[in-house]
């Protein structure tokens, strides 16, 4: 079972940065493939980037590619989401799952078992 908690989000003007962070329980971070979830109000929930169990493989959706990156600590059981040049238009409650991975190298689409609660990213124009 693994826990998982976000943070950082905010209230942030157009062309700013936040980074959020997703903390996770338990001793097998490493295990695990994450990922980064999006869902503005109205909308489903949507995946932005996705990291691989080392961090050595990344995918981001169009939308935040060249503005957003992910990364992880997995020494510090942490993973980020560094976003920067911010638009409205990204303004949604932001969302840290996982999921187990027996590959190292991969990222994944889909699959993802466990979520964090959720933290709200708002963006003035």
């Amino acid at each position: 079972q693994v826990q998982l908690v976000e943070s950082g989000g905010g209230l942030v003007q157009t062309g700013g940065s936040l980074r959020l962070s997703c903390a996770a329980s338990g001793r097998t971070f490493s295990s695990y493939a994450m990922a980064w979830f999006r869902q503005a109000p109205g909308k489903g929930r949507d995946l932005i980037a996705a990291v691989s169990r080392l961090g050595t493989n990344t995918y981001y959706t169009d939308s935040v590619k060249g503005r957003f990156t992910i990364s992880r600590d997995n020494g510090k059981n942490t993973m980020y989401l560094q976003m920067n040049s911010l638009k409205p238009e990204d303004t949604a409650v932001y969302y840290c799952a996982s999921r187990r991975a027996s590959t190292t190298a991969g990222y994944f689409l889909s699959g993802y078992d466990y979520w964090g609660q959720g933290t709200q990213v708002t963006v003035s124009s």
